[in-house]
């Protein structure tokens, strides 16, 4: 199979598709071919299949030069090396519970010569973040992602990125990824307040006072918890943040003291960086 100077890259969320074509040469993304749709991953799979495929020729028609491979971003647990989906129970895509991804993908792009490669989010978007932020000398280097889900990976010098696969890890009542996700935020809001917003967003735009200081420092104890935790089981200092979640930083760790001992720096190219360390699956072949 003769191999393209481009990538499709895909970045795929819990609510969410971003594609972008992937300059191999430089390892860049190709601004006018960014790509992003709306997906609502608890329809039916044939409804979830044409949401990315839509989104992934939309993508392609941006472009007149030939593409050849497709690397993907996706969230786990999900078998990598053969494409099929493992999430269950996540509030996003039950219905495409161990179903082959791949040939639905390629018969919904319609080009059968197509080569499709997958990662974990939270892996691409670290190995994404490592690369365009030049940090290759650092020894080791953690990655958290903070959405509809609890990503975590590690990368160590001279190696790709891998999930730490820590979302389900024991935490208080229940796991980590129940206290650091979008869902809790939402809940929570609503147990202390009897009101219910649709996100973070909505909460911090619409509400002042006790209510939302208390819901902010409860996730800052979580999610501090999560890192130190992660830190330790790694013995890695650095950690580079990503997500939607990360947007309200500042607000959830005014009190910077429950980071002391790690060196944490907030990701630069976030969404982007998933789409970079997608297209990177392909970085060993000779064009």
């Amino acid at each position: 199979m003769p191999i393209s100077d481009y990538i499709l890259s895909c970045d795929i969320g819990g609510s969410h598709i971003t594609s972008a074509i992937v300059d191999r040469s430089t390892w860049t993304i190709i601004e006018k071919t960014i790509t992003r749709s709306h997906v609502n991953s608890l329809q039916n799979a044939k409804s979830i299949f044409q949401e990315w495929t839509s989104n992934m020729k939309n993508c392609l028609a941006k472009m007149e030069s030939q593409v050849t491979q497709i690397g993907i971003a996706a969230p786990g647990p999900f078998d990598y090396e053969k494409g099929i989906p493992l999430m269950k129970g996540q509030a996003k895509y039950d219905s495409i519970y161990k179903v082959p991804v791949t040939d639905p993908i390629i018969e919904g792009i319609g080009d059968e010569n197509l080569h499709i490669r997958y990662i974990n989010d939270a892996a691409a978007f670290l190995q994404g973040e490592v690369f365009g932020g030049r940090l290759e000398h650092k020894d080791c280097v953690l990655g958290v992602t903070l959405g509809t889900g609890l990503g975590s990976a590690v990368w160590r010098n001279g190696e790709k990125a891998f999930d730490a696969d820590l979302w389900n890890t024991v935490y208080k009542d229940s796991i980590y990824e129940e206290y650091l996700v979008t869902r809790w935020f939402t809940k929570r809001f609503e147990e202390l307040t009897g009101k219910s917003e649709k996100g973070l967003r909505e909460i911090l735009e619409n509400n002042k006072g006790a209510e939302v200081d208390q819901l902010l420092k409860e996730y800052s104890q979580n999610l501090a918890s999560f890192l130190h935790f992660f830190s330790q089981k790694h013995q890695c200092k650095h950690l580079i943040i990503g997500g939607n979640i990360v947007k309200a930083w500042d607000l959830i760790f005014k009190d910077k003291s429950l980071l002391k001992g790690l060196d944490i720096s907030i990701g630069k190219y976030q969404e982007h960086a998933a789409i970079i360390g997608a297209a990177s699956l392909f970085s060993n072949e000779e064009q």
